[in-house]
C-alpha cells in the first residue's frame, strides 16, 4: 500500500533513491518513468515522491549545476548525508544501493533491514558463486550509470539502441581492481567500438578526439572500415551529461593500450 502522508525517508531508502539518481538521465527523472514506478512501488512510495526526491538530489549535485540545473531546492539534511557517502565510499554506497535494490526485487530482503548492515561477498570470498555474483552486481551497476551520463547513445557513433551498447572501462577491468565501478573510468560505445578501443585500435587524444591505429589501416582500402572508423577520425567524444572520464585514464590507453604501428 501506498502511503498517503509524509512520511520522512528512512537512511535505507535514500541509498536506493540516490542510487536511482545516478543511473537515470536528468531529463527522465519524472513519475511516468517505469523506473521510477517500480522502484517507488517497492519503497510503499508514490512515484511523484520518488521522482520529486531524485530532483532534490539533483539540487546537490555539482556537475548538474554547472549544467545549469538547480533541482529543488527542498532537500534535507538527510539528503546532503547520503550525497555525501556516495561522494567520498563511491564502491561502498553503489553497491549497497544495488544490493539492497536487487534484494528488495527479489523479495530477499525488507528496508528494516539495513543497507549498511548488508554484507555483500568480498571478492575473495570462498565460494565461485559469491563471487560471479559480486561482479555482475558491479557490472549492472557500472553499466547503468555511465549508459545514464551519455543518454544511452554511443559517444562515437550516436547509437542509441541500448542491447548495442556497451559501458567501456577505459583503464582494464582485471588490471585495475580499484577503478571498476568510479564512472569516470567508462565511456558509452557501440559494441564493434567498445571491441576496437578495448584492442587498442583505436583511442582518443588529449582533446578527446578518435584516433585511429596504423593496425586498424592497415585494412584499407574498405568499404567498411572507411564508413565506420575512416570517417570518424579526429570526432571529438560527445560529452556526457554527468562524470566526464578522467583525462589520466586515457593517457594511460594512449602509452600502453593503443597500437601505435
Amino acid at each position: 500500500m501506498n502511503r498517503t502522508a509524509r512520511v520522512p525517508w528512512s537512511h535505507d531508502e535514500l541509498v536506493i533513491a540516490c542510487g536511482l539518481y545516478f543511473t537515470l538521465p536528468f531529463g527522465q527523472m519524472h513519475a511516468r518513468n517505469p523506473k521510477i514506478i517500480e522502484v517507488a512501488r517497492l519503497l510503499g512510495r508514490t512515484p511523484s515522491s520518488v521522482a520529486m526526491k531524485l530532483v532534490n538530489f539533483a539540487s546537490v549535485d555539482p556537475e548538474q549545476r554547472a549544467r545549469g540545473i538547480r533541482g529543488l531546492s527542498s532537500h534535507s539534511r538527510a539528503d546532503e548525508q547520503v550525497w555525501e557517502e556516495f561522494r567520498s565510499n563511491w564502491d561502498e554506497m553503489a553497491l549497497a544501493s544495488e544490493t539492497t535494490l536487487r534484494s528488495l526485487q527479489a523479495g530477499r530482503t525488507n528496508l528494516g533491514d539495513s543497507a549498511a548492515d548488508f554484507r555483500y561477498p568480498d571478492e575473495n570470498a570462498p565460494t565461485e558463486t559469491e563471487r560471479k555474483v559480486k561482479i555482475r552486481t558491479m557490472q549492472g551497476f557500472f553499466r547503468k550509470v555511465v549508459l545514464a551520463a551519455y543518454g544511452s547513445k554511443c559517444c562515437i557513433t550516436g547509437n542509441p539502441v541500448e542491447d548495442l551498447l556497451v559501458a567501456s572501462h577505459v583503464l582494464p577491468w582485471s588490471d585495475f581492481p580499484e577503478q571498476r565501478l568510479n564512472p569516470r573510468n567508462g565511456i558509452c560505445l557501440a559494441a564493434h567500438f567498445d571491441r576496437a578501443f578495448d584492442r587498442g585500435l583505436i583511442s582518443f587524444d588529449g582533446d578527446l578526439r578518435v584516433t585511429l591505429s596504423p593496425a586498424l589501416k592497415r585494412y584499407l582500402p574498405n568499404e567498411a572500415i572507411e564508413s565506420e572508423f575512416v570517417r570518424r577520425e579526429g570526432q571529438a567524444l560527445a560529452a556526457p551529461e554527468r562524470f566526464s572520464p578522467d583525462p589520466g585514464f586515457f593517457l594511460y590507453h594512449r602509452s600502453r593500450i593503443f597500437r601505435p604501428k
